[in-house]
């Protein structure tokens, strides 16, 4: 199984636990995270790329593996990424390196994936 994989069915399994386990306020929570990546102004693609700089900023790279997923998903290109990546380096600092290399290791291994994964 790849890292894809594995981070897809763990990431399934600890939010159904969180889900079973939650009260409103978080289940809301989940509702509107949800709910603000939906096409709008922005389209899909243009904001799971900014969840991606966000999250690259923030050094969460559970949420990186996430949104480089769904950009993928949405049909970003080699080229976007870098500039989402050279985005978030420069708002981030230097700090960001690990994780802009851990990103690329992600989506060097979703480019060989043939099936559609789903998050």
């Amino acid at each position: 199984m790849s890292k894809i994989e594995d981070f897809i069915k763990e990431r399934e399994r600890l939010n159904e636990i969180v889900l079973d386990n939650s009260g409103k306020d978080i289940k809301r929570f989940f509702t509107l995270d949800g709910a603000v990546y939906k096409e709008g102004y922005f389209s899909e693609k243009v904001k799971e790329s900014m969840g991606l700089v966000a999250s690259l900023v923030l050094r969460c790279d559970d949420c990186i593996n996430y949104h480089i997923l769904q950009c993928k998903s949405k049909g970003l290109t080699d080229g976007e990424l870098d500039e989402i990546l050279s985005i978030g380096l420069i708002v981030g600092g230097s700090i960001v390196i690990p994780h802009l290399r851990r990103a690329l290791g992600i989506w060097e291994e979703l480019k060989g994936v043939n099936s559609e994964l789903q998050v």
